[in-house]
C-alpha cells in the first residue's frame, strides 16, 4: 500500500476537520483514494476502484507564480462522476486552467499541496496491485 497524508495545520483544526491524520492519497488492493481538501475533506474525498482506472497521470498547472503539481487517474469511459474540489467546473473552465489536460482527468485529479508524492512508491504500489496500469508524467 502507498499512503500520503496532509500536513497537519492550525487551519485544519479551525476548519472543523479536527487533528486527525487525513489521507491525501492512497493506493491499495481495492483502488485509489483521492483525499478532499482538509477543510471539506468528507464531502470531497473520492474512491476510484481499479476497474475504473486506465492510467495515473502526474501533471502541472501553470500559474502566475510557481506551478502546481497534480496527480490524477484517467478512468474508463462512463465511470461515475467523482466528488472533489473541481467537480463543478465545466470543460471550458478546465481548458482555461490547464489546456494540456483533458476535462475528465482534471476532475479526477488532486493538487499535491500540503503533502508529498513519492513517485517510486507510487510506481511500486501500482505495479503490485494493478500491473499494466501506466504511471505517466506530463512535462510542461
Amino acid at each position: 500500500m502507498y499512503e500520503a497524508y496532509f500536513t497537519r495545520s492550525l487551519f485544519q483544526l479551525l476548519s472543523g476537520a479536527g487533528w486527525k491524520r487525513l489521507v491525501a492519497f492512497r493506493v491499495d488492493g481495492e483502488g485509489v483514494l483521492l483525499g478532499g481538501a482538509p477543510a471539506r475533506y468528507e464531502v470531497q474525498t473520492a474512491f476510484v476502484p481499479w476497474g475504473d482506472i486506465t492510467s495515473f497521470v502526474v501533471w502541472q498547472q501553470r500559474m502566475a507564480g510557481p506551478s502546481m503539481d497534480y496527480v490524477g487517474v484517467q478512468r474508463r469511459a462512463g465511470a461515475p462522476l467523482l466528488p472533489g474540489m473541481n467537480a463543478g467546473l465545466r470543460p471550458d473552465q478546465t481548458a482555461e486552467l490547464a489546456p494540456q489536460v483533458e476535462h475528465e482527468l482534471f476532475l479526477a485529479s488532486r493538487p499535491i499541496n500540503l503533502w508529498r508524492l513519492d513517485p517510486q512508491r507510487l510506481q511500486a504500489a501500482v505495479e503490485a496491485f494493478a500491473p499494466g496500469v501506466p504511471v505517466l508524467v506530463h512535462e510542461q
